[in-house]
């Protein structure tokens, strides 16, 4: 009788032993928990990390089986990590190279692209500081080397201490392209040995506000009210415009960028809902709470919910 009891021991210990290791293979293998809930991976981006965070905050409690992990590191990190399959959506706040496009194609993998947001990239100065306006060419000066003290753009005689963001955030890289090289291409315009790389745009806004002689850039979602935004010309025959949603959706404000995400291929299932859900007009007003700038107008009623999805689908072949 004795026996018996302990054989039948055994057979329970094992089979839920067997049991609890088929159901962790499943998990690992569906990446579903125990509930059925699916995970989405998003990573890139730091001016995007603050967005992406409120959607999926949003988005988790309409659809709570669905599990969002955010996380930035930069727009490079993001577009490295989706080549490398660890995400299933990169963000960036600068399109995708052709060198990246290739290296991913050699792979395997097909990026599509998405525009989910616009912004404008604001450059900011101390409050204390008098300067209240500079043309392109003028911002380009001041960070490439060529003017070097605040007395040459109308302000006092005090040395001009250059911000940026490291040269893996998109922002970084939009800024050298569009502002230091002005657009052109064959420019090889590179930042003042001596310009200061931080990490953050927090940290970018907490400097200038804490050094009368800094100037910094920043997306417009992460401009304090303790800071000074500069008025910006393209040239000197044209207007001074201060960055705003209404002077990027007009196109008068010379710095401004569309926003992106990136997929392996083309969505399906649980990562499609989730891009079109951040297309839909719920979803573009949380955009305009955190200071970016909707792709729908604010005021537009959008039927039926979601806008059409391929509109702000972009072929990634770069030319």
């Amino acid at each position: 009788m004795g026996i018996m009891k302990t054989v039948f021991f055994v057979v329970i210990v094992l089979v839920f032993i067997l049991t609890a290791c088929t159901s962790q293979q499943n998990g690992s293998q569906t990446g579903e928990g125990s509930e059925n809930q699916t995970s989405i991976q998003n990573k890139g981006s730091d001016t995007m990390v603050n967005l992406a965070l409120a959607w999926a905050e949003q988005y988790q409690k309409e659809y709570p089986e669905v599990s969002i992990s955010v996380t930035g590191g930069g727009s490079g990190t993001g577009i490295t990590a989706l080549a490398n399959q660890t995400v299933d959506i990169a963000n960036a706040s600068r399109a995708i190279n052709p060198e990246e496009v290739d290296s991913m194609k050699a792979s395997g993998i097909d990026p599509v692209e998405f525009v989910v947001a616009r912004d404008a990239i604001a450059v900011i100065i101390n409050p204390n500081n008098p300067v209240k306006k500079l043309t392109l060419q003028q911002i380009s000066d001041i960070y490439s080397g060529k003017i070097n003290n605040w007395s040459e753009v109308g302000g006092e005689n005090r040395p001009i201490v250059r911000l940026s963001r490291e040269t893996n955030s998109g922002t970084h890289v939009y800024f050298l392209e569009n502002v230091l090289r002005l657009g052109k291409k064959e420019d090889k315009t590179l930042f003042s040995p001596d310009t200061l790389l931080l990490p953050s745009s927090e940290g970018i806004t907490a400097e200038v506000h804490d050094n009368p002689n800094a100037i910094g850039y920043d997306g417009l979602g992460y401009v304090t009210p303790d800071v000074k935004m500069i008025m910006v010309a393209k040239d000197e025959d044209s207007p001074y415009v201060v960055p705003s949603v209404e002077s990027v959706n007009n196109r008068t404000y010379p710095i401004a960028r569309e926003l992106y995400m990136y997929t392996a291929g083309q969505p399906s299932g649980a990562i499609q809902a989730y891009l079109e859900w951040i297309l839909s007009s719920d979803a573009q007003a949380i955009v305009q709470e955190l200071g970016f700038v909707p792709i729908l107008a604010p005021s537009s009623s959008v039927e039926p919910q979601f806008v059409n999805f391929s509109i702000y689908q972009k072929n990634t072949e770069k030319p």
